[in-house]
């Protein structure tokens, strides 16, 4: 007698979970004493699922492609997109395979799964889908401050806000803090702050603890950050927070000292910004006190050129008016020139206020600060009538913490 092999494929259906294939099966020989003739039994029923469904569009590159099969086996699973694969992996028990990549924006995948009922028969499938085409892709960069990059791994002052900064516009300021999660060893609460449409500083009530490990991440591939602009990729970064420093510079007094864990360590003779204001030929009105309140240091240079003209006064007939010149250990902390610097040429350091708005100090001061202070380190200044703005530098800490950010 000749023996036959019947196959049957059911239909192809797409529903809601995927791809499902129904109802093919296999023939196999059997003798039935009964009768006395060859049966073809035939094969369990196999449904295959694939998910993101047939069809689907807008999906996430973050969305996982995972299929499954039951009442068979998969011998073999392939997503591509041209000649670009995604990796993934069947299961030991080789009922279903998942992804272990990210997806592509603005990509169209085709899902191929090889599948083997329970008589052995193979038979193959394919669906496709099409990931989301965002009208803009936002990068990420972690900032020091806004003349910087943060360093990962790097050691900073107590005063240093965690920044994280988009190359695009967020309007969903939400779904862009969603996706941001500041780790703190000890751990401590925080808020977010919005200094700019594309830069979000994080803050903990007071100052760092000395050690304080901080760890951030963006999970912003995927996030929808508004007006069609999506995170391009995730980022990671952490930094240790070293020694806690903080100086403090006395209107008053006319003296800086330096305080580490609470102990103060340097006593130094400063002259401040002499105040009052003067007009520059824009008709902009600027003003020559150092400004009240928690600076951050931002910056620090050897030497620094210095002139009135950098702030916009270039008449030399103007009492403010002076010529570039070659200033030596320069510790800044503000964007608009604040900086203790060493100033030889200042005889009335602790006794009267002189600077054009910097906190003059000694060469051998000066010297030391800048040998000894870090970035993010903090200084205050008292007795000023002229406070500093939350934008100038890192103006964080001149916000009470009930009214920073949310």
């Amino acid at each position: 007698m000749v023996r036959r092999r019947n196959v049957i494929l059911g239909a192809v259906g797409v529903g809601a979970a995927g791809l499902a294939v129904a109802g093919w099966s296999t023939a196999g020989h059997a003798r039935s004493k009964a009768l006395g003739t060859w049966s073809t039994p035939s094969a369990a029923p196999v449904s295959l699922t694939v998910t993101p469904r047939a069809g689907a569009a807008k999906v996430l590159p973050t969305e996982p492609v995972v299929v499954a099969v039951q009442g068979g086996t998969l011998k073999s699973v392939t997503v591509v997109a041209g000649s670009k694969k995604i990796s993934g992996a069947v299961e030991a028990d080789g009922l279903s395979w998942r992804s272990t990549g990210n997806l592509a924006y603005g990509t169209t995948y085709q899902v191929t799964a090889s599948v083997a009922d329970s008589l052995g028969a193979t038979t193959e499938k394919t669906s496709t889908f099409s990931t989301v085409k965002p009208r803009a892709t936002a990068g990420i960069t972690f900032q020091a401050n806004g003349m910087g990059v943060l360093q990962t791994g790097g050691t900073y002052g107590v005063g240093q806000p965690v920044i994280v900064a988009f190359s695009k516009a967020v309007t969903d300021r939400a779904a862009a803090e969603k996706a941001i999660t500041v780790e703190t060893s000890p751990s401590v609460p925080g808020k977010f702050f919005w200094v700019s449409k594309t830069i979000v500083h994080w803050r903990p009530a007071k100052y760092w603890a000395k050690g304080t490990t901080v760890k951030v991440g963006v999970n912003a591939l995927g996030v929808h950050l508004g007006n069609g602009v999506y995170g391009r990729t995730d980022a990671t970064t952490h930094f240790t927070v070293g020694r806690a420093l903080v100086a403090i510079s006395d209107n008053s007094t006319h003296r800086t000292k330096v305080y580490v864990d609470g102990k103060m360590v340097r006593d130094m003779a400063s002259s401040n910004g002499r105040g009052g204001y003067t007009t520059i030929s824009d008709g902009t009105q600027i003003h020559f006190w150092t400004q009240n309140g928690p600076h951050v240091v931002l910056s620090k240079e050897r030497t620094h050129s210095m002139s009135s003209a950098s702030y916009g006064l270039s008449d030399p007939a103007n009492p403010n008016y002076y010529a570039p010149e070659i200033v030596e250990y320069c510790t800044r902390i503000s964007y608009s020139g604040e900086f203790l610097h060493a100033a030889p040429w200042n005889h009335s350091l602790g006794t009267a206020n002189i600077s054009h708005g910097c906190v003059n100090l000694g060469v051998a001061d000066a010297k030391w600060v800048y040998e000894n202070f870090l970035v993010g380190d903090v200084v205050e200044v008292k007795n000023s009538p002229k406070s500093l703005p939350v934008s100038d530098g890192l103006g964080d800490w001149t916000v009470a913490y009930e009214k920073y950010g949310h």
